[in-house]
Parts: structure tokens; sequence; C-alpha cells
């Protein structure tokens, strides 16, 4: 008969199993699984990310703000607490608004209900700016140039927001409108399974298209 004390016992085994599932699942499935994602889904394990000119320039996973610092009589403009005025860049396709600046820290959606006098105030200034910077009627403004996603970070827009933004990247890039036209086609991603959601653009993949042009 053992002469060592059950709890003792029941203390070895304790700690012999921690031990035990500690190097099982804490580093060999670990290693295992980033290994058969290395293989399998090397590109979505590394954070989707994309290239121009042999640089990592973004992941096509999350949004970025297309903006560029606002000039005044030729200097450039900053505002009250003396931070850069930024703008959106003409050059880009733009995404849809932010309500955490694409800073992807962080996601979050502004939480205002859609009577929201400040929401309302936004709502009115970005399809001004908006309609100033295509130059059509505010009338003709899709729903997400002017409202931000659920996640402050989406990277799609609507196709029909992209279409209305062909002509401006085509003329400030000197390209073909038709060319411009097939990468946003190109860019485009339809339903989920043919029926979910609806469709739309990745217009990080499709700047960083732009970017690779000539």
């Amino acid at each position: 008969m053992s002469r060592v004390p059950a709890t003792l016992r029941q203390f070895g085994v304790a700690t012999r199993a921690l031990v035990a599932f500690t190097i099982l699942l804490g580093v060999i499935y670990p290693l295992a699984m980033t290994g058969v994602a290395q293989v399998l889904f090397h590109g979505n394990a590394n954070g989707s990310l994309i290239q121009v000119q042999g640089k990592d320039v973004a992941s096509h996973l999350i949004g970025q703000a297309y903006t560029k610092q606002a000039t005044k009589d030729g200097k450039p403009e900053v505002d009250a607490d003396g931070k850069p005025v930024m703008v959106a860049d003409p050059l880009w396709f733009q995404t849809r608004p932010s309500a955490v600046d694409y800073d992807a820290m962080g996601s979050a959606a502004s939480q205002y209900g859609p009577d929201n006098a400040d929401l309302l105030a936004a709502i009115q200034e970005r399809r001004r700016a908006v309609a100033e910077l295509e130059g059509v009627d505010p009338s003709q403004l899709p729903p997400d140039a002017l409202t931000a996603s659920g996640s402050g970070l989406d990277p799609q827009i609507s196709p029909a927001y992209a279409a209305l933004q062909v002509n401006r990247v085509a003329r400030e890039r000197g390209l073909d409108v038709a060319q411009v036209r097939q990468l946003v086609k190109e860019n485009t991603k339809g339903r989920t399974l043919g029926f979910l959601g609806e469709p739309t653009v990745n217009v990080v993949t499709l700047n960083a298209e732009l970017a690779a042009q000539k």
C-alpha cells in the first residue's frame, strides 16, 4: 500500500495533466494550426495584405481614407487646434464615411439615431461635399456616400457609388473612362451565394490597382 497521502497523489496527477495539456493545447496545437494556415491560407493568415510595386500597402479587409490636406490661398489649411484640415483626394475612389476615421485600432458606429441632429447635419455636409467633388446633383448620391458602415472600417461601397466616381478619377488621372470602368468591374463582388446581401466594390483593392497603372 502506498504511503503517499491521497491529497499529494491527486496533486501530482493534476500537475502532470496541467503540463501535458499546456504542451498539447498551448504549444503543439497552435503551431499545427499556424502551419496549416500558412500552407493552405497563406494570404489570409498574414492579414490579406495588398502589394503595390512589391510593398505592402494595405489589407483588403480594412478600409482607408483617401484624403489630402486642404489648402487656402496656396497654403496648407489647419483648424483651430492646429491640426491639418483633410479633404477627399480626387485622384482616388472614395470610401464611405467612417465614425472612427478608418482607424484600425478601433471599430464602431456613431450610435446616432436616424433623427439625431448631429447625424442629420453631418449627412447634409457630406451631401454637399460629395456632390461638389463629383460634379453632380445632390439628389443623385447613393446612401453609402452619406452614411457610415456599422464597423467604420468596411472597405466596400455600392456599384452605384463607384460608378458615380469613374469620370472624376479618369479625368484626374488622365485615364480612359472605359479603362477605369473595367477596373471597377474587376473589383466588384456579387451577392454571397448568389442571393445574400448586395453587390459591392472593394475600394482598397480598386485603388491599389489604380496605383499600379502607368
